[in-house]
């Protein structure tokens, strides 16, 4: 245990906030360096990302040394011998409750349950291995590849779709895989959208990443080059001024990253996100919808909402792949359709991303979503929006309009909306209703008049 790195994470706790924490924070924050830093040089060497790579925590013991109630939990060793872990020390600084309470705590720690697996799972339930036709690259969609460039993270997350390869050997693709990976590519003009991944490839040093983006940068038919990476959430200050100078040679850049709760939104990550924003690098956030984490939908709201804040567009929502390892974390597919049946009118368009099943077999996304079409006729659809209002929708060529008398003192239901009858069944009492009424009732005012003063 080094107490100067102890009261380093400790301060660095209370900088994020003014209020003190409503819950007992870690008992023990990060401190495993054996080179532990002079009080002079903390700052420098905790926002050293290669220092932190260096002190991430990977055994039981350097475990214990952060959490001493774990001390005593042998049956982790089992877990982590068939899945690696790491977790920076930043990451482990953002854990406020020793316990599976925590959702930062929940994404980073092993759980004996990662060892318990129903028979619907497998260890590549989207068949990955099946769609590449040069080590290492997938080729699902026509016009997309997925190049995996390493197997290394910064952090290992237990629910992690390639928990197969991640971290079971840190290494990266090699000049002559990545050789065979152009070739493919010059082979296939039809590919114009190349996504790195991995493991993380933002681990991977400026010169090695940037091989690898020149590679593919020098493809023609490569239009668009996209990068998913977590580095932004557990080790920000990766994102540094000389990685964002290289990036920027590489455009049409796009970063995914991945975001799964609001406590992973700090003051680190959100300068990680701006450096990359004022590159002019587009910003995405593939979250997984997570039980314990995440699968409330006020939990959701609120980091949709902070990553819009900070020029993050929320892009999917990810149901959980049926990956050996991940049971404890799956929800109901009906869990992620009533988040977005509540996300829906409470949120802008910006910040609501596609729930999506990545399907097995190698079946691709599937968006999944509420019903919003109730019928449909040869003339008419009728849809319903968030606060349940039922409206048609004329098709094109249709003159005739509602029987004004039906509309206004009939009680119309769903076929006469579908019929052309009627054109909207309004809820009682919604805020919005209420807001119209009080505009109606302002005395004076046109209901279609002027927006300004001549």
């Amino acid at each position: 245990m080094q107490p100067q790195v102890t009261s380093l994470a400790a301060s660095r706790e209370e900088e994020q906030s003014s209020e003190p924490p409503s819950r007992p924070r870690a008992e023990e924050p990060p401190s495993p360096a054996p080179d532990c830093p002079a009080v002079s040089s903390r700052d420098s060497l905790w926002n050293d990302w290669r220092w932190q790579i260096r002190n991430r925590i990977r055994t039981l013991e350097q475990l214990s040394a952060y959490l001493p109630g774990l001390s005593e939990r042998a049956d982790l060793k089992a877990v982590i011998s068939k899945y690696p872990m790491a977790i920076t020390p930043y990451y482990a600084s953002l854990i406020r409750v020793p316990d599976l309470s925590d959702p930062i705590f929940r994404m980073s720690i092993p759980n004996p349950q990662e060892l318990s697996d129903p028979p619907c799972l497998s260890e590549d339930p989207l068949e990955e291995h099946v769609d590449m036709p040069v080590p290492g690259l997938i080729h699902r969609y026509k016009d997309r590849a997925l190049l995996i460039a390493t197997t290394t993270c910064s952090m290992y997350c237990r629910h992690c779709t390639r928990k197969r390869i991640a971290g079971t050997r840190e290494t990266a693709i090699s000049s002559r895989r990545l050789r065979q990976v152009v070739e493919y590519l010059q082979a296939h003009p039809e590919i114009c959208d190349v996504i790195i991944s991995g493991g993380d490839p933002l681990t991977m040093a400026d010169a090695a990443l940037e091989s690898v983006l020149s590679a593919v940068r020098s493809v023609p038919s490569v239009q668009v080059i996209r990068i998913g990476t977590r580095v932004p959430v557990v080790l920000p200050m990766r994102i540094t001024d000389a990685l964002v100078q290289m990036l920027r040679k590489y455009h049409p850049l796009w970063i995914n990253t991945h975001f799964n709760h609001p406590n992973e939104l700090t003051a680190e990550s959100s300068a990680a996100c701006g450096k990359l924003a004022d590159a002019g690098i587009p910003l995405g956030n593939q979250s997984v919808l997570l039980r314990g984490v995440n699968d409330r939908p006020q939990v959701l709201e609120e980091l949709y909402r902070g990553l819009v804040r900070i020029r993050v567009r929320p892009y999917y929502l990810y149901q959980c792949d049926l990956v050996r390892g991940v049971e404890h974390f799956r929800t109901s597919v009906r869990a992620g359709i009533e988040i977005m049946e509540y996300l829906r009118g409470r949120l802008s368009g910006i910040a609501i991303p596609t729930f999506v099943v990545d399907a097995p077999h190698g079946g691709g996304k599937i968006p999944v979503l509420p019903n919003y079409v109730v019928s449909m006729s040869p003339t008419h659809t009728v849809l319903r929006n968030y606060e349940g209002l039922l409206i048609h929708y004329p098709e094109p060529g249709v003159e005739t309009i509602p029987d004004e008398q039906t509309e206004l003192h009939g009680t119309p239901g769903v076929w006469e909306l579908a019929a052309g009858k009627a054109s909207v069944i309004q809820p009682a009492r919604t805020l919005r209703g209420q807001r119209r009424e009080k505009i109606r009732n302002r005395s004076g005012l046109d209901a279609t008049g002027f927006l300004f003063d001549s």
